[in-house]
């Protein structure tokens, strides 16, 4: 980045932290999973007035949790100072939206896994660039994806933020987000829309997300020779016919079951197992029967 000669930063580039990172180091430092939730309603605060409500929340349960969310630039996590650049979006990866395209591909083998994440794409964006297409030929500005986006997180309604209203002197400022207070300003003063709405919120921007094409996978028999190094498959890490799968996920500190205590008997009081699991479970029943 710092070899880029200014192309990573404005105004070309923001840099912004991802909240789920942030609630992570949170995690980890304090050790407090009832925290996390405020803490990531903390970013994404939209409002000064909002931010300061759950960050004074935050305060009451100890100065060291606040202490610890000062180091970090407010216009870096939380959409109240960040000037808008983020466009509402909180995690760093955007394409966490392709997981539920691609659910049920990832245990395949990896022939199958390769063929899937193709033929799902495909279908994924054969699909959006047709609904893109009949959207602008119905004269649509906006797209389902933005507009219902809008419903979702209430900007249409309460949670628009207005920095400045007056009818009297016909003065209105508002966001960039293209909610319906924008045309109706604009219908008012008789102004040009475009002009306040950003043009990534337009149709034609969702059209050339999709445009891209996708050439066919062809004939395996027809691909080149593999001359690289031979894998041998770990055979440890054989799937199990039967019983519940293993996971192969990576734990961290986002696993808040790993944070807590261990499971305590609430018959016997002795730690790593339960009631039902208990041996004077049993003999509570015997004697119980007898």
């Amino acid at each position: 980045m710092e070899r880029s000669n200014g192309a990573w930063s404005p105004p070309r580039a923001f840099h912004m932290f991802c909240i789920r990172h942030i609630e992570s180091n949170f995690l980890r430092k304090f050790k407090a999973p009832y925290l996390q939730k405020l803490v990531v309603n903390i970013g994404y605060s939209r409002t000064v007035r909002e931010f300061e409500v759950r960050y004074q929340r935050l305060r009451e349960r100890g100065e060291a949790y606040t202490d610890w969310l000062n180091r970090i630039p407010r216009e870096q996590y939380a959409l109240a100072f960040d000037g808008g650049y983020r466009w509402g979006h909180m995690t760093t990866n955007l394409v966490e939206c392709i997981n539920s395209v691609l659910k049920g591909a990832r245990n395949l083998p990896v022939t199958a896994l390769v063929k899937a994440t193709f033929y799902r794409l495909n279908e994924l964006f054969t699909r959006k660039r047709a609904e893109a297409e009949a959207r602008i030929n119905a004269g649509h500005v906006f797209s389902d994806v933005v507009t219902s986006k809008l419903h979702a997180n209430r900007l249409a309604s309460g949670n628009i933020q207005v920095s400045c209203f007056d009818r009297q002197n016909e003065v209105f400022e508002v966001d960039r987000i293209p909610c319906r207070h924008v045309f109706a300003c604009c219908a008012n003063q008789r102004l040009d829309w475009q002009v306040y709405v950003h043009d990534v919120y337009k149709m034609d921007q969702v059209r050339r997300v999709y445009r891209a094409r996708f050439r066919p996978l062809g004939n395996p028999t027809t691909w080149p020779a593999y001359n690289g190094p031979r894998f041998i498959p770990n055979p440890f890490l054989r799937r199990l016919g039967k019983g519940r799968p293993r996971t192969t996920r990576f734990l961290n500190e986002m696993d808040t079951r790993m944070l807590r205590r261990p499971r305590r008997c609430t018959l016997c009081g002795a730690e790593g197992h339960s009631r039902g699991r208990c041996r004077q479970h049993g003999r509570a029943n015997a004697s119980g029967e007898h």
